[in-house]
């Protein structure tokens, strides 16, 4: 995989234009968790026509801003030019490698045996609880498949209509909604002990 630094709101524009699916790094450099996302996701070795878009915040300040993305690092995911996730923090190879492809991140939780359990988790990009949810399933290695509410306006509807309230995050599973990030609920729709 290629990385190709950015180093303007208009000329990630003119690259979103030439690309369906695209993946932006907004790092900076010389913090623990920017380094640890950028080595990672450089390691990658995915499909060799996937290019990594990078900005480094510290010489780059429009860009950002324009995507009211306030926590770096942040892994931007565009598909035909939106936004359509954003992913906080240093993942992990893996989990990075899950959102390259297109598949769904996390794996089988380690305690459930048999059918797995549909989770969906609703978020939105200035979340903090949606991050601290989203690190506890990866850590029980919990497939979940993640909807960002502020990007996709019939998600945030069908949200509310199952649950009743507006707030995130929110998380499905099985059909059953937990709002807020509720550890215990969570575990017992999970199985985890």
């Amino acid at each position: 995989m290629e990385t190709k630094p950015i180093h303007s709101y208009e000329e990630l524009q003119t690259v979103l234009f030439t690309q369906e699916r695209a993946f932006l790094l907004l790092y900076k450099s010389g913090t623990e968790q920017s380094d640890c996302a950028l080595e990672r996701l450089q390691n990658f070795s995915g499909e060799a026509s996937l290019n990594l878009l990078t900005t480094d915040v510290n010489s780059v300040r429009d860009i950002h801003q324009k995507l009211e993305v306030s926590t770096v690092p942040s892994l931007v995911v565009f598909n035909n030019g939106k936004v359509v996730n954003i992913i906080k923090g240093c993942q992990t190879e893996s989990a990075y490698g899950s959102i390259l492809s297109g598949r769904e991140i996390g794996a089988q939780p380690g305690g459930v045996q048999g059918k797995s359990k549909q989770v969906i988790v609703y978020t939105t990009p200035t979340c903090s609880w949606c991050t601290t949810l989203k690190s506890y399933l990866d850590q029980q290695q919990v497939r979940y498949r993640e909807i960002n509410v502020a990007a996709d306006t019939s998600a945030a509807d069908a949200m509310v209509r199952k649950s009743g309230q507006q707030g995130v995050p929110q998380t499905e599973i099985n059909g059953q909604m937990i709002v807020g990030f509720d550890r215990a609920r969570i575990n017992q729709l999970l199985d985890i002990k």
